[in-house]
Order: structure tokens, then C-alpha cells, then sequence
């Protein structure tokens, strides 16, 4: 294991983007797309982004998805092409702006002894995203 390896075990990065943030791409195959923050995984610095379907909304559209094949295994089943959601480096993001809906970077501040995030472009508080996890649904 290397001293960089050790270092980053002991102290994750604390990334600026969160679970339910409005975010673009700005580079990949998918690049000037826009949609919302699924899932993160800091360890591995990756996020799924999504954007709701207008056709179906039990079924979002998956940014960054990869096609699999499927071949049919039994004779009355059809071959078939998936789309698989495949994580996006949380590098190739970057916030939308609440304000113009432009993406920005962010930045940290105290404000009434609580740090908040904020676009850097208008100074424009970034809300938290109230998000329901396994434990609060119970």
C-alpha cells in the first residue's frame, strides 16, 4: 500500500456535490446535459445522475448509461438492448446555479454558526435536498 493510498483511507474527500443537486456535465459523452445527483460514492469519487422521462416517470432517463446486449436464451425470447447506468467521475460535474440555472463552482461559508454551501457565480445559497433514506422511510 502506498503513502498516498494510506492518506486517503484515513481522510475521505469531502466532496461539494450531494445526493438531489441539480447538476451538468461538462465533459464525456453526455456533455451539457443536465439532471439530478441519484446516488454518490465518495470513496470512489463517481455519482449517478439522472433526469426524469416526460414519456414515463416511473422510469428516469440515466445519464452516462452504457448499452449491453442481451441475447435470447429460449426460443420465444427476444435479444434485447439495456441501458445500464454507469457512474460519471465527480470531477466531469458541476452544480447548477439556483439563481440562472448556469453550472458553478462552490464554495463554503458560516452563516448563523452553520456552514452552507454557495454558488460562486451569484453568491446564492445551494439548498440542501431533504432526502429520504432507507432508515427515515421506516
Amino acid at each position: 500500500m502506498t503513502k498516498a493510498e494510506i492518506k486517503r483511507r484515513a481522510k475521505p474527500i469531502k466532496y461539494k456535490i450531494r445526493k438531489g443537486d441539480q447538476v451538468m456535465i461538462i465533459s464525456g459523452k453526455d456533455k451539457g446535459e443536465s439532471g439530478t445527483v441519484l446516488a454518490i460514492s465518495p470513496r470512489e469519487g463517481k455519482a449517478l445522475v439522472y433526469r426524469p422521462n416526460e414519456e414515463n416517470p416511473d422510469a428516469p432517463v440515466f445519464l452516462n448509461a452504457a448499452i449491453k446486449h442481451r441475447k435470447a436464451k429460449f426460443q420465444g425470447q427476444k435479444s434485447a438492448r439495456l441501458r445500464i447506468p454507469v457512474p460519471i467521475q465527480m470531477s466531469n460535474l458541476m452544480i447548477l446555479d439556483p439563481k440562472t440555472g448556469e453550472p458553478t463552482r462552490v464554495g463554503r461559508r458560516k452563516e448563523d454558526g452553520k456552514t452552507v454551501r454557495y454558488a460562486k457565480k451569484s453568491g446564492e445559497i445551494i439548498p440542501d435536498v431533504q432526502v429520504m433514506d432507507k432508515e427515515e422511510k421506516k
